[in-house]
């Protein structure tokens, strides 16, 4: 569904992504891990053409997508859940979930409504503070929005960079657990950015870890949850965004 083939990617004179290729299948969690640095976040920008690789290409559905605007991309079907999260402070909870659509066009009312009940089911605190404003949101409260923004776009790829960042651990369960779910409930591909490695490679079919710009390791997330590498350098704690 979703293919990298030597991307290099740079900030001005730095080369942030040296070569990357990836392979993200339909239906599939992939997560992709690495320290602080590595180049994670900057493999979903690039993906969802906020910064454009130097070389290299990147096939969504067999389509290139490498040059085209982020705009492009989102209505193709990839969605983008930022670090972060970045919701709309002075919006209401409803009033997100509604611009998460915005990519679709003239859709009719009842449809955006439908879609709104259904994030409403899948994240219930939402339907209980559809009227709040975003900056009143907690900091697990705001993600679940954030995710759900993503989701209304209808896409069949969700990116996801650090989602479980500065949240407490019963909040982490929880994200883990939705991300799941969307994916088995709705189809949903996910391409995952984790600091929590142990927590990621637990739910996802596949990893990568990258190393200043490269991926150094691949495999299915099981055999890296018992990758000695992997264990040593990753799953003795939690690592920063990288």
């Amino acid at each position: 569904m979703l293919e990298l083939q030597g991307v290099h990617t740079f900030y001005g004179p730095v080369e942030a992504l040296k070569g990357i290729s990836l392979t993200v299948r339909k239906g599939e969690i992939v997560a992709l891990l690495g320290a602080n640095g590595a180049g994670k976040s900057t493999t979903l920008r690039t993906i969802s053409g906020l910064v454009h690789p130097a070389q290299g290409s990147i096939l969504f559905e067999g389509q290139p997508i490498h040059r085209l605007p982020p705009e492009a991309i989102v209505r193709l079907g990839i969605s983008h859940v930022p670090e972060g999260r970045r919701v709309f402070p002075g919006l209401t909870v409803k009033e997100n979930l509604l611009l998460g659509a915005s990519n679709r066009g003239r859709v009719p009312r009842s449809e955006l409504e439908a879609d709104v009940r259904q994030m409403f089911r899948i994240f219930p605190d939402l339907e209980r503070l559809q009227d709040a404003l975003g900056w009143t949101l907690s900091g697990g409260q705001q993600q679940m929005l954030a995710i759900a923004r993503g989701l209304m776009a209808r896409p069949k790829v969700l990116l996801m960079d650090e989602p479980s960042l500065g949240l407490a651990p019963i909040i982490v369960q929880q994200v883990f657990h939705v991300i799941q779910e969307i994916n088995a409930s709705l189809g949903t591909t996910v391409l995952l950015v984790e600091q929590n490695a142990s927590m990621a490679l637990r739910i996802a079919h596949r990893g990568y870890v990258m190393e200043t710009g490269r991926i150094v390791l691949e495999g299915e997330a099981a055999d890296l949850l018992k990758d000695p590498e992997v264990r040593e350098a990753y799953l003795g704690g939690r690592r920063q965004a990288g």
